[in-house]
This record gives C-alpha cells, sequence and structure tokens, in this order.
C-alpha cells in the first residue's frame, strides 16, 4: 500500500510538471488548449454556414463540430505526447522511483484532463449560442470520450517503445493522423453516408468513439451500427501491446 501511494506521489508531481512545462512557458498557458480548437471550429462552421450545409436534427452547426473535433484532439494529443513521453523526459528516468509507464500515465491524465475541460466549456458556449443546453445522455459522452483517449494512449505507447528501436518511427505519427482527420466522422454523420462508403468507415474505431459522444448529446444519432466495444477492444488491445513492447524495450530504455 506504502509503495502504491509513492508511486501516486509520483504520478502527481510529473502531472504538475508537466503541467508548466507545456503551459507555464507560454503567455497564453493553458488558454490555447481552448483557442486551437475553437479556431478550428469557428473556421469549419463558417464553411458550413457559406455552403448552408445542415447537421443533425436537434445540434446545432457548433455542437457537432465540437463533438467530432474535440474527441479527434483527445485521441491525437494522446497518441503524440505519449509518443514522445520517455524521448523528451529521459533525464528523469535516472530517479529510481520514476518509470517510463510514470511518464504515460501523467501525460495521459493531463490530456484527459484537459480535453475535458475543453469540451465542457465548447458545449456550454455552443448551448448558449444555440440556445440548447442539454445532454441526453451525459455517461455516453463520457465513455466516447475515455475510447478516444484509450486509443491515443495505445498508439502513443506502441510508437513511443518502436521509437527506441528506431528514430525513424517519430517521423510516422504525423501522415497518420492526417487521413484520421478526414475519415473519422468529424465534419460528417456516419448515417449520412451511403451504405457501401459507411461500413469501411466503420472500421475506423475512432468514428465510434465520435459517434458516441454525439449520441450522448442528442439520443436520435444512436444509431444500431455503432459499437462501445469495438473501440473498446481496440484500445485495450492497442494498450496491451505497447505494454507488451515496453517491457521489451525497458532494459534498452535504461542502458541508453
Amino acid at each position: 500500500m506504502r509503495g502504491l501511494m509513492i508511486q501516486l506521489q509520483v504520478v502527481h508531481a510529473l502531472i504538475v510538471r508537466e503541467t508548466m512545462t507545456r503551459f507555464g512557458e507560454h503567455r497564453l498557458g493553458y488558454l490555447w488548449a481552448f483557442i486551437e480548437p475553437s479556431l478550428w471550429i469557428g473556421m469549419f462552421a463558417g464553411m458550413y454556414m457559406l455552403v448552408g450545409r445542415n447537421v443533425l436534427p436537434g445540434m446545432g452547426v457548433i455542437s457537432f463540430l465540437s463533438t467530432g473535433l474535440v474527441p479527434f484532439l483527445l485521441f491525437r494529443n494522446e497518441a503524440s505526447k505519449n509518443q514522445a513521453a520517455v524521448s523528451s523526459n529521459r533525464n528523469l528516468l535516472f530517479y529510481p522511483r520514476i518509470r517510463p509507464l510514470d511518464l504515460v500515465f501523467s501525460r495521459s491524465i493531463l490530456e484527459f484532463a484537459t480535453s475535458f475541460s475543453v469540451f465542457s466549456v465548447l458545449m456550454a458556449g455552443a448551448g448558449l449560442l444555440e440556445g440548447r443546453l442539454h445532454f441526453d445522455n451525459p455517461l455516453l459522452i463520457m465513455v466516447g470520450l475515455m475510447l478516444a483517449a484509450g486509443l491515443g494512449i495505445g498508439v502513443g505507447m506502441i510508437f513511443c517503445a518502436l521509437g527506441i528501436f528506431s528514430s525513424a518511427f517519430d517521423r510516422i505519427m504525423s501522415p497518420l493522423m492526417r487521413p484520421m482527420f478526414w475519415i473519422s466522422g468529424l465534419f460528417f454523420s456516419v448515417d449520412s453516408l451511403p451504405p457501401k462508403i459507411r461500413d469501411v468507415i466503420l472500421y475506423n474505431p475512432l468514428a465510434h468513439a465520435i459517434a458516441l459522444v454525439r449520441g450522448g448529446c442528442v439520443t436520435a444519432y444512436s444509431y444500431p451500427y455503432i459499437s462501445v466495444w469495438y473501440p473498446g477492444l481496440w484500445a485495450l488491445t492497442l494498450v496491451f501491446i505497447g505494454l507488451t513492447l515496453e517491457r521489451v524495450v525497458r532494459r534498452r530504455i535504461q542502458l541508453s
């Protein structure tokens, strides 16, 4: 029990350090976490209004874009931050109480807390602008966000471990994220697609996570082919592979 408490204190200290490192060095600081998605949403909302494109019944444009963009950014940031968890904090591993997984846990918790705060503020703002401040199923929203985070953590852990073997893996993450931006349902509802295209898109577990978040906001968006278990199994599998690879490269990390 004492060892667990010490490890929790280590993770807490790393979260505080990561927060100061990431947000304390800039004048905008923590506000940038809110500004970036707001700029994206504002730009695409303007494009939607110009072309007169409709979104889901019962959901405004800002809400629709927020429920797509924030889960994607959560997935992307969890993956990219955890990919660099060891390489950017290698000097901390000289302390006997700090292990590579502690670096991953601290970044994962900070990223999820930040994204959840951003999502809450954006949806509150959207509710005030659109006249609808109500969530049909808050638990489903949380599940969708946690699944998006789990997928990102798993991807980040795998690439973090592979990066110990070769720096070439560090350059794969960005090209991987580009198609995910367009095929995960950020700007369209899965139900609006032709059946053949929809069946292909549903192989993407992140599309399920985003659809679950939207389904938590508007129950009418909950379709029978959207699954909790499919992205959940993907997340568990990716995290398991990441943990296995971490065990394989742990000795190499200690020697480098």
